[in-house]
């Protein structure tokens, strides 16, 4: 089976993030990954930069940990996916198949109601998964109807993974898994996904993930 980190944050990108891009694919290449998706948070979230800059100097910055990724994985012999987590008034989105080029061409998102964004992005072929839907916000807010599965597995929130699932199931949704790691090697308790066959591109991870050829572990 080839094992993925499907949730990752990494520094400087992510301002909660205690991990380089660095140390966190030396980490999960040693501990024998095909692959990670990186998945900071986006303009709408807990970003390192100042978000009275322009859209597409906070866009070039957000990319920045991505790209160091690339070279990195290259370098290390492990994949590196593009991924994305939204935040609505302390709701997490995770999103992925949409290359940097949508992002560069779409600015109006920044505008748009969360739930039409969610929508235009489902249009363009992403697929949305809400993250630790129970997590301790006031009040919760669920969005079964602009999602294509829920976070049931979150390493980092094992407390409320229980009613993730009993969410996702009542709505008959993709069950889906990440660590949410922050931390790097100081995460030693993980989720995520793995499948029979290598996953060659984010577009291919979406395929495997909506046909079930994905299983999670958590």
């Amino acid at each position: 089976m080839y094992k993925y980190e499907t949730h990752l944050h990494t520094f400087p990108v992510s301002r909660c993030s205690k991990s380089s891009v660095r140390e966190s694919l030396e980490y999960y290449k040693e501990l024998g990954y095909d692959g990670v998706f990186i998945t900071n948070h986006f303009l709408d979230g807990n970003i390192n930069i100042d978000k009275t800059k322009p859209y597409h100097e906070k866009l070039r910055f957000y990319f920045s940990d991505y790209e160091e990724g690339l070279k990195i994985g290259k370098e290390l012999g492990i994949k590196v996916f593009l991924g994305v987590e939204l935040s609505d008034h302390g709701t997490d989105f995770l999103v992925y198949g949409l290359d940097m080029q949508w992002f560069w061409d779409h600015p109006e998102i920044m505008e748009m109601e969360k739930t039409a964004e969610l929508q235009l992005m489902m249009d363009s072929g992403a697929l949305v998964i809400q993250a630790h839907p129970f997590r301790g916000r006031n009040p919760i807010r669920l969005f079964p109807r602009w999602v294509h599965g829920v976070e049931v597995g979150n390493a980092h929130d094992v407390e409320t993974n229980p009613l993730a699932l009993q969410y996702c199931r009542h709505y008959g949704l993709i069950e889906f898994a990440g660590s949410d790691n922050h931390r790097g090697p100081g995460q030693t308790v993980l989720a995520g996904v793995c499948c029979q066959e290598p996953i060659d591109s984010a577009e291919d991870f979406v395929r495997k993930v909506k046909s079930g050829e994905a299983e999670i572990f958590y």
